[in-house]
C-alpha cells in the first residue's frame, strides 16, 4: 500500500469510527461553536449569487443546510463527507426538514462528480484531511464550472490556536501514548502553512488564489465543556475506549485546564484561520 493510500485508509477508519461518532454526539455543541465561521461562508455564497453549491467535508450538514436556506428553492446544495455516521445524521435531518439538499458519502478526492456541475465550492474546516490534496483539489476543479469560485476556511497553526491543543497538553502526563501532531500531515492543522496551501491550489489548476488570515471569536456554553472534552480531539478519541476510573480522572484534569477560557457561563476563544479563495479557470479543461 502506498503512503497516500495508507493515509487515506487511516482517515476513512477515523471518521467512520471514533471521530465520526464524536461529531454526531456533539453536533449541537459544534454547530453553535462554529456558526461564526459558517456565516463567513454564507456571505461568500450570497455575494457570488451561486445556485449549485458543493460543501466539502460537510459532516452532519450544518453548513449545507445553512447554504440551502440562502439559496432558496431555486438552488441546491450538495454535501460530501467520508463519514457514514455523519452523513446518516445529515440525511435524517434532510428528511425532517425537506430542504433542497443532498448528501454523498464518499471521498471528495476521488469521487466522480459530474464535470462542471457546481458554480461554487465551499468548506468549513473540511479540506485539511486529504491524503493527496493536489489530486483532491484537481478533482474539485473538474467538478466546478468555468469561472466558479471556491471558498474555504482552514485552521492556521497550533501555536496560534492554543484552545485547540489545551486538552492534549493537560492530558500528556496521564496519556503518554497520545499521538503527536504531524506537521503537514492530514489533520486539523494540515493547512497551517500558507505557502503550502497556495502551492496545492496552483498545482491543482486553480486561479486567482487569495489567502487571508481571519481571527474569529468562537464560544459555547460552559455547561457543555465536559461533553466537548469527553468526545473531541485526540484526547476525546482515547477517552471513548477508556475504562473507569481512569476516564473520569483524565476528564477532571483536562477540564481544569480550560478555566482561563471560562467567562461567566460561556467558553470563549479565538479561532485563527485562513480564509481561502480561488477560481476555476474561465476556460477550464474538465477532462
Amino acid at each position: 500500500m502506498g503512503v497516500a493510500a495508507q493515509v487515506d485508509d487511516e482517515q476513512v477508519k477515523l471518521w467512520n469510527g471514533a471521530a465520526g461518532r464524536a461529531w454526531v454526539e456533539t453536533r449541537e455543541v459544534l454547530e453553535g461553536m462554529f456558526r461564526p465561521l459558517e456565516e463567513l461562508l454564507l456571505q461568500a455564497v450570497s455575494d457570488a449569487a451561486a445556485s449549485r453549491v458543493l460543501d466539502i467535508g460537510c459532516g452532519t450538514g450544518a453548513t449545507t443546510f445553512a447554504v440551502a436556506r440562502v439559496l432558496g428553492r431555486q438552488g441546491h446544495c450538495t454535501g460530501i463527507d467520508i463519514s457514514e455516521p455523519m452523513i446518516a445524521a445529515a440525511r435524517a435531518r434532510a428528511e425532517r426538514e425537506g430542504r433542497p439538499v443532498s448528501f454523498i458519502c464518499a471521498d471528495a478526492q476521488t469521487y466522480p462528480f459530474a464535470p462542471a456541475s457546481f458554480d461554487m465550492i465551499i468548506s468549513r474546516l473540511g479540506v485539511m484531511f486529504f491524503a493527496d490534496p493536489v489530486q483532491a483539489f484537481a478533482n474539485l476543479r473538474r467538478a466546478a464550472r468555468p469561472d466558479a469560485a471556491i471558498r474555504f476556511i482552514a485552521w492556521r497553526g497550533a501555536a496560534e490556536n492554543p484552545f485547540m491543543t489545551t486538552a492534549e497538553q493537560a492530558a500528556k502526563p496521564l496519556l503518554p501514548d497520545l499521538p503527536p501532531r504531524r506537521p503537514d500531515a492530514p489533520g486539523q492543522f494540515g493547512f497551517a502553512d500558507r505557502k503550502r496551501v497556495e502551492t496545492i491550489l496552483e498545482d491543482s489548476g486553480w486561479d486567482a488564489i487569495a489567502i487571508e488570515p481571519v481571527d474569529v471569536a468562537l464560544g459555547f456554553p460552559a455547561s457543555q465543556l465536559a461533553c466537548y472534552v469527553s468526545w473531541l480531539g485526540p484526547v476525546g478519541t482515547m477517552l471513548q475506549a477508556m475504562e473507569e476510573p481512569r476516564r473520569t480522572r483524565v476528564i477532571e484534569t483536562v477540564r481544569g485546564a480550560f478555566d482561563r477560557y471560562i467567562h461567566g457561563t460561556e467558553i470563549r476563544f479565538t479561532a485563527a484561520c485562513w480564509m481561502v479563495a480561488a477560481r476555476a479557470p474561465a476556460e477550464a479543461a474538465h477532462g
